[in-house]
Parts: C-alpha cells; sequence; structure tokens
C-alpha cells in the first residue's frame, strides 16, 4: 500500500491523544475559514469494476465533478464501514482497502493514495455534541470511497476522511448525527453519501441485467417522491414502506448513506437526480446533487 505524510503537526497531536486538551482542539479547529457552502452527493456506486470502466454511471459521476467547486477536502460516508459506534478515520495516509473479492487482479491493484485530513476527523468530531465519534487510526478508504472518487478526483490530491455507519442505529439516528455535521460544507468539505437506495444482491438477474424487478422500479420511483417532498420520517422509517421497501432494502447498510446525505441539506435547496437507472433487477444506481 502507497501511504503519503502530510500535516505531521496534526499527526504527531493525533499519536498521543492523551496530551491534548480542549483548547488544543479549539486552536486547530478555529483555523478552518468560513467560505461558500459546497453542495452534497449521494452516489448510487454498484459494483466496484465501475472504478476502471468507462460506462454511462462513471461518465456521469465525471460530469458531476467537473461542475463542483473544489473541495477542501472530502468526507465519505461508504455503505462498506458498518461499525458498533460511530468512527471518522483520522490518519494522515489512509490506505486503500480492497474489501471484496471476485473479482480480477487489476481491481485489486488499484490504489487510491489520496492524504487524509486529521484536523477535519477532529472538527466533525467537535460538532457532534450528541454523538460519542471516535478517532480511527485503522480503517482507510474502502471501495465504497475510492471505486468513486477514483473516477471523480483522479489525481487523489483531495484529503479524504470516512465516517462509519453504526449498524446498530435506526435512520433517524443517522439523520440526526448528520444534521450536526452539516457545517463542514461551510468550511470546504464536500460530503458524500456512497451506496444505493435499492440494494438486493441476492435478487440480482444476471440474464437480463438491463431490466428491473417491478418492486425495485417501485421503491425507486418512491424514494425519489419522499426525496423531492423531503419527507425524512418516511425515509428514515423505511420498514414502514411496505414490501417493495421490505425487498429493496433487506439489510441498511447502501441505504443509509443517503439518509446522511439528505441530513447535511437545508430544505430549500435544490435536488438534481442522476444516473436514474436500475441495473441487474435489484440495483438502483439513482444518484443526486444538493446545492
Amino acid at each position: 500500500m502507497k501511504r503519503r505524510v502530510v500535516l505531521p503537526s496534526i499527526a504527531a497531536i493525533l499519536a498521543a491523544p492523551w496530551t491534548m486538551n480542549l483548547s488544543d482542539l479549539k486552536n486547530i479547529t478555529d483555523g478552518f475559514a468560513p467560505g461558500p457552502r459546497m453542495p452534497v452527493i449521494f452516489v448510487g456506486h454498484g459494483s466496484p469494476m465501475n472504478a476502471l470502466e468507462d460506462n454511462a454511471f462513471t461518465r456521469g459521476w465525471k460530469e458531476v465533478a467537473k461542475k463542483l467547486p473544489v473541495p477542501k477536502a472530502i468526507l465519505c460516508v461508504s455503505a462498506h464501514w458498518l461499525t458498533q459506534g460511530t468512527k471518522v478515520t483520522a490518519m494522515a495516509a489512509p490506505p486503500t482497502i480492497h474489501d471484496f473479492g471476485g473479482f480480477p487482479q487489476e481491481l485489486f491493484d488499484v490504489q487510491y493514495p489520496a492524504p487524509g485530513s486529521p484536523e477535519f476527523a477532529l472538527e466533525a468530531q467537535k460538532l457532534a455534541t450528541k454523538t460519542h465519534i471516535e478517532l480511527d487510526h485503522k480503517w482507510g478508504l474502502d471501495h465504497g470511497t475510492w471505486s468513486v472518487l477514483k473516477v471523480m478526483y483522479p489525481e487523489a490530491r483531495i484529503p479524504v476522511f470516512q465516517l462509519s455507519l453504526d449498524y446498530y442505529q435506526p435512520g433517524m439516528y443517522h439523520y440526526e448525527l448528520a444534521r450536526e455535521l452539516k457545517s463542514l460544507r461551510e468550511k470546504g468539505v464536500l460530503i458524500v453519501g456512497s451506496g444505493n437506495i435499492v440494494h438486493n444482491l441476492r435478487m440480482i438477474n444476471f440474464r437480463n441485467p438491463n431490466q428491473s424487478f417491478d418492486w425495485a422500479a417501485e421503491f425507486d420511483a418512491k424514494s425519489k417522491q419522499l426525496i423531492e417532498t423531503r419527507d425524512i420520517k418516511a425515509l428514515a422509517d423505511y420498514q414502514k414502506l411496505g414490501q417493495a421497501a421490505a425487498l429493496s432494502i433487506p439489510t441498511p447498510d447502501h441505504y443509509f448513506p443517503l439518509i446522511y446525505a439528505l441530513g447535511v441539506t437545508e430544505e430549500k435547496e435544490e435536488i438534481h437526480f442522476f444516473n436514474e437507472h436500475l441495473v441487474m433487477g435489484s440495483i438502483s444506481m439513482r444518484s443526486l446533487v444538493v446545492g
């Protein structure tokens, strides 16, 4: 794994957290100057092979990236980092994690050597006054993050840090935590939710990859309607949305990143959908930009 060492003063502080007091933390995070509010993205990431392919979805990601302001850092909430409690990566050089199997060696050879952002990790921890966020030095960038960012920002120069999903918490917990983190947008952080609104791997239809099951199309359309009307309660309580939702979200790992993306936005901000397609019968690639 390739590592790049940056921000040695921050890394030194994090290496010895018992020496830090509230004054130290305030001095670090008070240096973030407010600026124009960054947009928010939710990306239906689909197969990790998208990191290597040129297709309609990756072209959609590239087009969105071209229209965005250049972020100071990127916070990604990926479907592939599930924890008990909430964590944020706080290392200066996060490793590239190949958290999958059965794919070509070319995919395992991919590295995304973006620097981390220990200082923004500290800022996220400070902002979450209702929830304890643990600083993490072991995870890195999983494929929910790098398979998308490799396409959007191939030079890997923008610092990237990840927020984990507390798998044992309900949808509204994730929404309320996101609300506490939304001011990161004012400080130049692009917040990216990476998952899939409809994600049922057991029901994948390899014979007709361009067709979708009726229940998948039903819930994809229903979720779009609820997003447009900002019905957060209904989206967070997805278990109450019927059989189509139950089939579309057999487990919430790929769905919760959407809740974070909506949680850091404001009601009056415009929502733009892209990559509005279903693939393999049971995967929605629906993505959106807010702001």
